[in-house]
């Protein structure tokens, strides 16, 4: 996170309200490490403090700016790792075949990590990023982003709001477990993908044949394993 900010968000939410809720939230989404989480825990204090903010606008600007962050995080991620991963990929590892395997995980298991990542903070920055760049089908990753920052804004805005100045004791831990729990979903499925690497990478050829620049973008349904094309 970008520390400096932390001590100027009373400050940037009595000048500017919503729009500064929203515009941090969302460049946050975005991919840039500002603190949208408590930003948002902030207002919602404000809010409960003075009244100059409805604690609703609250969370539907935090809402709304976690949306639109992520789905110009997704675009960049689609569009900006498209050009480079192919290109680039190999001098950090990232091979075809890992490429595709990564797609084909991300496909699978995506609505997880978008909805979840909400809760997370490095997810948080990442998530909507590593969607675009995994190609995952745009209309799937908007109906979990939406579930995600309607949940996440509803639960620590409301919360700050009724909490009031106990809200970082209370809400803080609610982060570091989510943080715990969500670097505990990324090892297990990292050594589940190890485990099984090479069936893995057999399937994600197989629904990806080719090169990965003439890969098909393939999206599976939640229930259904990838076909290969034909």
């Amino acid at each position: 996170m970008i520390p400096v900010l932390h001590g100027e968000l009373p400050d940037l939410v009595a000048t500017y309200g919503y729009a500064a809720i929203a515009g941090i939230v969302a460049l946050e989404s975005m991919g840039i490490p500002l603190p949208g989480e408590a930003v948002l825990i902030t207002a919602s204090i404000y809010a409960g403090a003075t009244h100059d903010l409805n604690p609703i606008g609250v969370i539907a600007a935090a809402a709304s700016g976690a949306v639109v962050g992520d789905n110009i995080g997704f675009w960049l991620g689609r569009t900006v790792g498209d050009r480079l991963l192919p290109r680039y990929g190999h001098y950090v590892g990232l091979t075809d075949s890992r490429i595709k395997l990564g797609r084909y995980l991300f496909l699978r298991h995506g609505g997880k990590i978008v909805f979840l990542g909400r809760f997370v903070a490095f997810l948080r920055v990442l998530a909507a990023v590593l969607a675009g760049v995994n190609h995952m089908k745009w209309s799937h990753f908007v109906l979990y982003n939406i579930a995600g920052a309607v949940a996440w804004a509803s639960l620590f805005g409301a919360g700050s709001y009724y909490l009031g100045e106990q809200a970082h004791r209370v809400l803080g831990p609610v982060g570091i477990v989510g943080a715990i729990a969500g670097t505990i979903l990324i090892a297990a499925a990292a050594f589940f993908a190890r485990r099984h690497e090479v069936r893995l990478l057999a399937e994600a050829e197989a629904a990806y044949p080719g090169r990965i620049s003439e890969a098909a973008d393939v999206a599976p349904s939640s229930n259904e394993p990838l076909q290969p094309r034909h």
